[in-house]
């Protein structure tokens, strides 16, 4: 991790040197820690081995086991670390695709998630994962059925990771929305 506040290293999985490309497919939905999870989310904890989840979970401090005492803006930086860190390794080779379908308040790891409660908006891609997050977290705000993942958002202040990754380098908030449907 290049000049990282909270990591020094990202792990990865063992696999991770295996692949030239990387197509960083992700279920938009409400997280219990990160307040949404998307783009960021997927490459940072989806790519990083169990010790590389603990240490972003941990923001650096542990390489074994989850903390919850981690404070959430360090916890969020950390995501935005570890997915700089995958994105300065692979460069130009990540396409990042956003499904925002059964959106839920709850993230597909919990156990026993929230069901649904909004209606599906679409897929979204985009060769820039900050603007790609950021883009579905306005739709999210922009639906009439969206409150609870608002909520979610605001009480876990999950738009820090935008701030900060747009901070580092990772991309922009800013983007372009182009629909293609027919």
């Amino acid at each position: 991790v290049a000049n990282g506040k909270h990591l020094t290293e990202d792990r990865v999985g063992s696999h991770y040197e295996n692949y030239d490309f990387f197509i960083i497919l992700s279920h938009f939905k409400g997280h219990a820690m990160g307040g949404f999870g998307g783009a960021i989310k997927n490459m940072s904890i989806g790519i990083a081995s169990r010790e590389g989840k603990s240490l972003i979970h941990s923001a650096g401090r542990s390489n074994s086991g989850f903390s919850t005492t981690t404070p959430l803006n360090d916890f969020h930086e950390s995501m935005a670390e570890a997915a700089k860190a995958v994105a300065n390794d692979r460069g130009d080779s990540i396409l990042y695709i956003n499904v925002m379908n059964n959106i839920s308040v709850d993230c597909d790891c919990d156990p026993g998630p929230a069901e649904p409660d909004m209606q599906d908006i679409g897929i979204l891609a985009s060769l820039d994962p900050v603007a790609l997050d950021q883009a579905c977290v306005d739709l999210v705000y922009a639906a009439p059925d969206g409150q609870s993942v608002i909520e979610r958002i605001e009480s876990r202040k999950g738009t820090h990771t935008l701030d900060y990754a747009e901070d580092i380098g990772l991309g922009y908030q800013t983007y372009r929305l182009v629909s293609i449907d027919d």
